[in-house]
């Protein structure tokens, strides 16, 4: 079993439902669960079948979830917004699956997770039983869960970020979840679900924190009522800016602790205390709770139980992903002298301009800070000459439209000059991926296309 609904008292609330607010405690989930568990059986899987259930933030997806683990099937959750392609091309990936050899399911397995790849084809991640309740275990340590916590599911059950943090980890401590009425998050009834949930957290990407800021309630007294319980918010799946975090601790009044993961680690690797300092929460992720973690030639590794054991189907991209029980991430990052881990971008994600790195993430986080800018993003534009100039795309906050001239005083002398933008264009939204983080790839491919309206800064160096 990844959660036991048993061990709870029966009558206590797990689950608050949609815009009635419907209650269902833990004695019903229970027995909703087992009816689920049979429903299964008797349509003929067995035990180590795969399934695809689209995972929207319902009640009924829950049930399915937890039914379909206990009858001893694996579970692949789905983006109900996938287009029919995507959707088809899952189930493939599903079918081609085998038991047992280097690359195939094992009897521990509980869930096969998607997460993006470089060629278009989805990666398949294997969850097993031990790997998500080790990091369950680690969020409900590292933020000291218990019964008495509630949050709402402002983050989609298909991606690990959900599902482990907000989900299982709350099912697990005998905590309430509040799954929105939309299924899923809504920016306009977002503080009504916290005050609703009496939430004590909550967690979601910089995108919806963002969100959640710049859509704000208009009625007086809605973030008192929505904060009145809170105790800290969480962040993770992205970097959050400074600004971010400042502007969710004066309106929420809690700390807001970020925190580092990814699907390949079952979600959870570490996330800062409220024990910690404002300065360590504003430049790190923590200490590593689901994980031991090192750096190597800039990159952060890591490993201990809750990291997967490789792709499934992909020995190749295993290899050179999973070495000796250590998982590369892909990420650039740092240990301090106290163990706490910082992450400063992505390896691949880097823009190489005529032999000089340069960071996306440091360099929105700088265009973040100037005046009038809600959101920035910053990506590479081809350069016959340099291989890759930078790119920015920037949304303005609502009512100020901050000028390129501006926007790139506000980056010289807070970046080096080869890493200023040549090129801004201000946008009405930024494209995002399903899981809600920015979405470069599509930037890039909209300034290739001509259908981003880039502006030159005059920001050119040789």
């Amino acid at each position: 079993m990844t959660v036991d609904l048993s061990v709870h008292p029966p009558r206590s609330t797990a689950l608050i439902v949609g815009s009635a607010r419907e209650t269902i405690s833990y004695g019903q989930l229970d027995a909703a669960v087992s009816g689920a568990a049979r429903a299964h059986t008797d349509h003929g899987f067995r035990r180590g079948d795969v399934i695809a259930l689209t995972a929207a933030n319902t009640a009924e997806f829950v049930v399915d979830l937890l039914g379909a683990i206990r009858a001893g099937l694996i579970v692949a959750p789905m983006d109900p917004a996938l287009p029919q392609s995507g959707t088809r091309q899952r189930l493939d990936l599903l079918g081609s699956l085998r038991h047992g050899g280097p690359g195939g399911l094992t009897d521990d397995d509980a869930m096969v997770m998607f997460t993006s790849g470089t060629t278009g084809i989805p990666k398949m991640v294997p969850w097993t039983r031990q790997a998500i309740t080790a990091s369950t275990a680690s969020v409900a340590r590292t933020y000291g869960l218990t019964e008495a916590d509630s949050t709402v599911a402002a983050m989609p059950l298909f991606h690990g970020h959900g599902l482990i943090a907000t989900l299982l980890t709350s099912l697990t401590v005998g905590g309430t979840v509040l799954l929105p009425a939309a299924g899923r998050f809504s920016a306009h009834t977002f503080r009504d679900d916290l005050a609703a949930a009496r939430a004590t957290w909550y967690t979601a990407v910089p995108t919806v924190h963002r969100i959640a800021l710049t859509t704000r309630e208009t009625r007086p007294g809605d973030t008192t009522r929505a904060a009145a319980a809170l105790r800290f918010v969480r962040s993770c799946s992205a970097p959050l800016a400074p600004e971010t975090a400042a502007g969710l601790e004066s309106e929420f009044g809690v700390p807001v602790l970020p925190a580092y993961g990814m699907t390949e680690a079952t979600h959870h690797v570490s996330g800062c205390t409220l024990g910690d300092t404002t300065d360590v929460r504003r430049r790190s992720v923590g200490t590593p709770a689901a994980a031991t973690a090192r750096i190597v030639d800039g990159e952060v590794w890591v490993t201990g139980a809750a990291i997967a054991r490789g792709y499934l189907g992909d020995r190749a991209l295993s290899s050179g992903t999973f070495v000796e029980g250590w998982l590369r991430t892909g990420d650039l990052g740092a240990i301090d002298a106290s163990g706490n881990l910082s992450v400063t971008g992505r390896i691949k994600n880097i823009i190489n301009r005529g032999g000089e790195k340069i960071s996306p993430e440091r360099v929105e986080q700088i265009l973040a800070g100037c005046p009038g800018v809600a959101q920035a993003a910053v990506f590479p534009l081809p350069d016959p000459v340099y291989g890759e100039r930078v790119g920015a795309a920037v949304v303005a906050t609502p009512g100020i439209r901050p000028t390129t001239g501006e926007l790139i005083a506000g980056c010289r002398g807070r970046l080096a000059k080869y890493e200023v933008p040549e090129h801004i264009a201000i946008v009405d939204a930024l494209p995002l991926t399903a899981k809600g983080d920015i979405d470069r790839a599509a930037l890039a491919h909209s300034s290739s296309n001509s259908q981003l309206s880039l502006s030159p800064t005059g920001a050119a160096v040789t």
